[in-house]
């Protein structure tokens, strides 16, 4: 009786274990189910994501403005123009007044003559390229027109039409698109220097920079450092919007990485050049270094000097922050900031780097725009 009792009791439990396995396995398969669904769908939302940033980024077209020219100043041997006359349209073209003429958009005076390197210009029936050009007066008229490479004597030469108007498309963005072997390789640096300098070591996030970020945040309590690579930078501009969600950071993450995968260093560059917001006209936004560098300087960004590039650079942190025209104190000190760090990374020299930082802020009294396409 007693070994009848002792078997049923040991059959319960077996039972009772057979039942706690089969439910631990359920359990587990449970588990796994869910972990693969969870995969599979991770999966499909990268590839969605690819798909995205690919045929977006490939397919960007800036919506540009219509440029609206004057008729171009036509200059010829006997009309009616003064060395003042000349002057004024000059300085109108955002032209700059030098010592030794070294570019484009630059005059310098002399008693009877002005001598100017004019920009590239496309007029309608042709482009003329860019000269080096004196125009000598006497008796308040042209008496000679000399291109200096060629000692050649002109009849006639066109100045660069003045703009006078822009037709903005619908989002009212405004932009100057400059090509990438345009850009100024000071400019590369800058970039490099201040928001990346792990630009050509990464694959689209910098997780030694988050770290860094994220310690120096906690350390002096509050938000001061960001720890987005310039990839992410582009991509939050470029794709997303500017809330501040876990949701919106994990995609900007994951997307700064396919498009690291896609497409090379020299494209995103180009693309971060081009879009980054620099500033507020009214109802439209500044987007672009070309765009910034006619509105704060009215001169094209090939033209510029160290100095005005680098206040373009200290502008990307907080364009309405760093603002010159409205806050040049802080302006000054971020821009300075910036040829600090380009002089501690050994981009520039300590004589070069106090050299800049000696100059002063140099704006255009009012937003205004070259001519130069």
């Amino acid at each position: 009786m007693a070994r009848k009792k002792k078997r049923k009791q040991t059959k319960k439990q077996n039972s009772r274990k057979s039942k706690l396995r089969k439910s631990k396995s359920s359990y587990g398969y449970l588990i796994f189910q869910l972990f693969v669904i969870t995969l599979l769908c991770g999966i499909v939302y990268i590839v969605w994501l690819d798909h995205r940033v690919r045929s977006e980024f490939e397919g960007k077209r800036w919506s540009l403005p219509a440029r609206v020219y004057a008729r171009p100043l036509e200059l010829y041997i006997g009309a009616r123009m003064g060395k003042g006359d000349l002057l004024d349209a000059l300085n109108s073209l955002g032209y700059q007044n030098v010592a030794t003429l070294t570019g484009p958009g630059q005059y310098r005076k002399q008693e009877n003559s002005i001598q100017f390197i004019n920009r590239v210009f496309e007029f309608w029936d042709r482009q003329e390229s860019s000269k080096n050009i004196r125009i000598n007066f006497s008796g308040g008229r042209i008496q000679s027109i000399i291109d200096e490479a060629s000692t050649e004597s002109l009849s006639v030469f066109r100045l660069e039409s003045q703009l006078i108007g822009k037709i903005y498309p619908e989002h009212n963005e405004d932009r100057v698109l400059v090509s990438y072997d345009n850009v100024p390789q000071f400019l590369v640096d800058a970039l490099i220097a201040v928001e990346d300098r792990h630009f050509y070591r990464h694959s689209g996030i910098d997780p030694k920079g988050m770290l860094r970020a994220m310690v120096s945040n906690i350390t002096s309590g509050r938000l001061h450092q960001g720890g987005s690579t310039l990839t992410q930078q582009l991509v939050k501009n470029y794709f997303l919007t500017r809330e501040r969600t876990f949701h919106r950071k994990f995609n900007e993450m994951i997307m700064a990485i396919l498009l690291e995968k896609h497409y090379s260093k020299a494209e995103i560059l180009s693309a971060y050049i081009n879009e980054i917001f620099l500033g507020q006209h009214g109802a439209r936004g500044i987007h672009g270094f070309g765009t910034a560098a006619e509105y704060y300087f009215s001169r094209p960004l090939m033209e510029l000097k160290t100095e005005e590039i680098a206040l373009l650079v200290a502008l990307v942190r907080g364009a309405s922050f760093y603002n010159p025209r409205s806050h040049s104190d802080r302006a000054l000190k971020r821009r300075n900031l910036v040829i600090s760090l380009m002089q501690q990374q050994g981009y520039l020299s300590t004589g070069e780097a106090k050299t800049i930082i000696a100059k002063p802020l140099k704006i255009s009294e009012k937003p205004s725009w070259s001519s130069a396409k």
